[in-house]
C-alpha cells in the first residue's frame, strides 16, 4: 500500500469529507478518523443522497473498506433474520454500481449480520452466499421473465455444500424461501427525489396552454388510437438506443427489426418520442416522430437483468405487451428513465376497463385506456391499491385451480398466460403504489390534477429508484 494519496495531494480527501461525491482511486492511504466522519456523514445523510452511499462502500481499497465497516456499525441486526435484516439494509440506500461493488457492499453487509448474531451457526462466508442467493432467488420469482419459477427444492440443491463445504438447514432455507416469496424484497428511493419529481410532474401538468393534437396509431383499437397532445409536459429528454424485442401480445420481434438505433428521446406526457434529430422545445413533431412513438400509459420499465451484450438497458413493456430494450448512456440515466416512466405512468394512466366476457378457457386481458386519468392523486393511489388486491386474490385463486401439467395441452398453456399477466400486473401496480405512496408521505405542496392543457416545460432530472441486478453464476449479488 502506498504511503502517499492518489495524485499526490490532499484534496480528494477532504472533497470527501465535506460532502463530495467523488470517490477515491484504488491505492489511497486508509484514514480511520476520515472514514468514521464519512460514514457518520453517509448514514445520516448529511451533504449525501441516499444514491451517493452505495458507490463510497463498494469501492476495492482500504479507505472504503474502512467506510463501509464503519457505515455498517450503524446497523444493529441483533435477533433478526437473515432476510429480514437484509430487507432493512436496502431500504437505507439503493445498491448502485458494478457487480463486483455491489458484492463487496453485501460482504459488509454479511460481516455484519453473523457480527451481531454470533449465536447462529453460519460462516461468514456463508452468510455473504446466503445472501446473494436471496437477491437472485428475489429476481427470479418477482422478476418479469415467462417461465417456471424457481421451486423450494431447486433453492435449497443450489444451495448444497456452499455453507463452507457444508449444508445449509433446509428448514432454514425454507422460511427463507417462502419469506422472499410472500413479499418481495424492497429497496430505498431518493426521497427528495421523489418529492421534486412527483411537484414537478402534477404541477406542470396544471398549466394552461393551446391544445394541439395528432394522432398516433397502435392498431385498430379505437381506446388505444386516440388524439394526443403535442403541447403537453416534457419530463425528461435525452439519447437512448433502441431494440425491438417483442410486438403487440409479447410476440417475439421478427429477426430483421431486432437491430439498435439510435434515438434522441422525449417524454413527452404519456408518449416516449424517438426522434432522429436532437430535441427541440418549440420544434413540430415529424410523422417519423410519430411513427416510432410509444405510449406509456399502463406501461412499466426495469432493469433488462436477463440481458448481458450491454450495459445500462432497460426494458420498456408497454400496455399491449410490447417489449423495447432502451440503452442509456450511463446506469443513472438508466435508473432516471426507470424512475420517470413509472411515475408518469403510475400518476396519469387512468383506470382499466373490465376484461372481456368471453369463454372461461379463453383468457383476454383487459382494455387499458390510454386517455389520462380524472383522478387526484389521493384517488389514483386508491385506485392503484384496489388493482393490486384484485390482482393478488385471482392470482391466489387462479393457482388453486391449476390444470394437470400437460406443455402441450391448450388448457396448460391458457392458464401459464393468465398467471403470467396475473404476476406482472401485481408487480405493476405494487411499483406504481410504492412510487405514489412515497409522493404523499411528503405533503410539501398539494398535489392536484386539471383537465387544462399543459405547456411545454422542460424538466431537469436528478437522481433515481435503483434495482439490484443478478448474474446468473455462484450466487452473485443482484
Amino acid at each position: 500500500m502506498n504511503a502517499i494519496l492518489c495524485h499526490g495531494d490532499l484534496g480528494s480527501l477532504e472533497r470527501l469529507e465535506r460532502g463530495s461525491t467523488d470517490t477515491l482511486a484504488n491505492g489511497c492511504r486508509a484514514d480511520n478518523e476520515a472514514a468514521k466522519r464519512l460514514a457518520k456523514r453517509l448514514y445520516h445523510l448529511e451533504g449525501f443522497k441516499r444514491c451517493d452511499v452505495a458507490r463510497h462502500l463498494g469501492k476495492n481499497n482500504d479507505f472504503s473498506q474502512m467506510v463501509a465497516s464503519e457505515y455498517l456499525s450503524y446497523f444493529d441486526f441483533s435477533g433478526l433474520s437473515l432476510d429480514r435484516a437484509l430487507r432493512n439494509f436496502l431500504k437505507a440506500f439503493p445498491l448502485m454500481g458494478e457487480t463486483q461493488e455491489r458484492e463487496r457492499v453485501l460482504v459488509h453487509f454479511s460481516r455484519r449480520f453473523c457480527h451481531c448474531n454470533p449465536q447462529i451457526p453460519t460462516f461468514e462466508d456463508g452468510a455473504h452466499t446466503l445472501t446473494c442467493a436471496l437477491m437472485l432467488l428475489n429476481t427470479d420469482l418477482h422478476g418479469h421473465n415467462i417461465g417456471k419459477k424457481m421451486s423450494c427444492q431447486q433453492f435449497i440443491s443450489n444451495l448444497d455444500g456452499l455453507n463452507n463445504g457444508e449444508d445449509f438447514p433446509k428448514d432454514l432455507l425454507k422460511v427463507l424461501y417462502n419469506s422472499i416469496k410472500n413479499e418481495k424484497l424492497e429497496w430505498a428511493v431518493e426521497e427528495e427525489e421523489l418529492r421534486k419529481s412527483l411537484s414537478e410532474l402534477v404541477e406542470e401538468q396544471c398549466e394552461g396552454g393551446s391544445k394541439r393534437v395528432a394522432r398516433v396509431t397502435d392498431g385498430s383499437n379505437p381506446f388505444i388510437a386516440i388524439p394526443i397532445l403535442l403541447n403537453a409536459v416534457t419530463y425528461k429528454h435525452g439519447v437512448l438506443t433502441r431494440k425491438s424485442h417483442a410486438d403487440m401480445d409479447g410476440k417475439r420481434t421478427p429477426r430483421g427489426r431486432r437491430g439498435w438505433k439510435k434515438f434522441y428521446a422525449v417524454l413527452k406526457g404519456m408518449i416516449l418520442y424517438l426522434q432522429k434529430d436532437e430535441y427541440k422545445p418549440d420544434a413540430d413533431i415529424s410523422e417519423v416522430d410519430l411513427k416510432n412513438a410509444v405510449r406509456i400509459h399502463h406501461a412499466l420499465a426495469t432493469c433488462a437483468t436477463d440481458y448481458s451484450k450491454r450495459a445500462n438497458v432497460l426494458k420498456l413493456k408497454t400496455s399491449d405487451w410490447r417489449v423495447f430494450l432502451l440503452q442509456a448512456p450511463s446506469e443513472e440515466e438508466m435508473m432516471s428513465w426507470i424512475f420517470r416512466i413509472n411515475l408518469v405512468a403510475a400518476l396519469f394512466s387512468a383506470p382499466a376497463f373490465p376484461a372481456a366476457i368471453g369463454s372461461m378457457k379463453k383468457f383476454c386481458r383487459p382494455i387499458l385506456p390510454s386517455s389520462s386519468t380524472r383522478l387526484n392523486q389521493e384517488e389514483q393511489l386508491l385506485s392503484h391499491e384496489s388493482k393490486l388486491k384484485q390482482m393478488s386474490l385471482e392470482l391466489e385463486e387462479h393457482r388453486k385451480n391449476s390444470p394437470l401439467a400437460d406443455p402441450k395441452s391448450r388448457e396448460w398453456e391458457e392458464f401459464r398466460l393468465k398467471e403470467h399477466y396475473l404476476t406482472y400486473e401485481k408487480t405493476r401496480y405494487e411499483t406504481y403504489i410504492n412510487l405514489l405512496q412515497g409522493g404523499l408521505t411528503g405533503r410539501e405542496c398539494q398535489l392536484r390534477k386539471t383537465q387544462s392543457s399543459p405547456s411545454i416545460s422542460q424538466v431537469h432530472m436528478g437522481e433515481e429508484d435503483q434495482r439490484p441486478q443478478p448474474t446468473k453464476q455462484r450466487p452473485k449479488p443482484n
